[in-house]
């Protein structure tokens, strides 16, 4: 791959490790081409979904003309893998913030588990998490919960493909998510508690899938700097 081939139009699958934002994760990539391939430093880059510090997975990275592509990009289905904490709650429905409240699980079984899923899929209402970047009277939603404000939030539409769960380990549940454009896993973490008359956030979270493109082609991006130079 050449300098040419960067500048005229890439999308680049990056597996974004964990407590990188995915701004940390295209500047990285940014600098390695300006460094290494000697690409000017206002050439067209930008990423197709924002992923959290706290979730790995497939970034999508566009370069060049494909910077065009990143909204039909975004629009596409995306598949998750990760971890439900089944009988307590935190106020960013993640490990962002501590537990603030606990639950009971004993009446909580398998069975139950798997019922409840069917509640989740197709067309749903959302409300997406008070800690995220969704802006209300033009201040985003986090700033206004670190800043201890309560703010009504209104609920969305999305659309939940495929919801399957692969391991029951209480309090600790395994998903698979397929699901739409502008979906809180978070959020689903939390509604799926509430669901069960208990509570529940998110522990693990990888995105797996955005349309057709696999996490198992991406490249690291820690990772993405040496390989550059090799193949320069």
């Amino acid at each position: 791959m050449t300098p040419e081939d960067f500048l005229n139009g890439q999308v680049l699958l990056i597996d974004k490790p964990l407590h990188f934002t995915s701004f940390q994760a295209v500047n990285k990539i940014k600098y390695a081409l300006i460094n290494k391939a000697g690409l000017p430093k206002k050439f067209k880059i930008g990423h197709a979904g924002t992923l959290d510090p706290l979730a790995s997975g497939l970034l999508l990275i566009c370069t060049g003309k494909f910077t065009k592509s990143i909204s039909e990009l975004q629009g596409q289905a995306k598949e998750y893998t990760g971890t439900f904490h089944i009988g307590a709650t935190t106020p960013s429905y993640d490990l962002e913030t501590e537990v603030d409240q606990t639950f009971d699980t004993s009446h909580i079984d398998e069975s139950l588990i798997h019922e409840t899923v069917k509640q989740f899929l197709g067309e749903i209402d959302q409300k997406p998490p008070i800690f995220s970047a969704i802006k209300k009277d033009g201040v985003r939603l986090y700033e206004h919960a670190r800043a201890g404000e309560t703010v009504e939030i209104a609920s969305r539409k999305t659309t939940i493909h495929e919801f399957e769960i692969i391991r029951i380990a209480l309090p600790e549940v395994d998903f698979r998510v397929v699901c739409s454009k502008g979906t809180y896993i978070r959020s689903l973490a939390y509604d799926f508690g509430k669901a069960m008359n208990s509570g529940s956030h998110l522990t693990v979270l990888r995105r797996t899938k955005i349309g057709d493109y696999n996490v198992a082609d991406a490249i690291n991006v820690i990772d993405f700097e040496q390989t550059l130079i090799s193949k320069l």
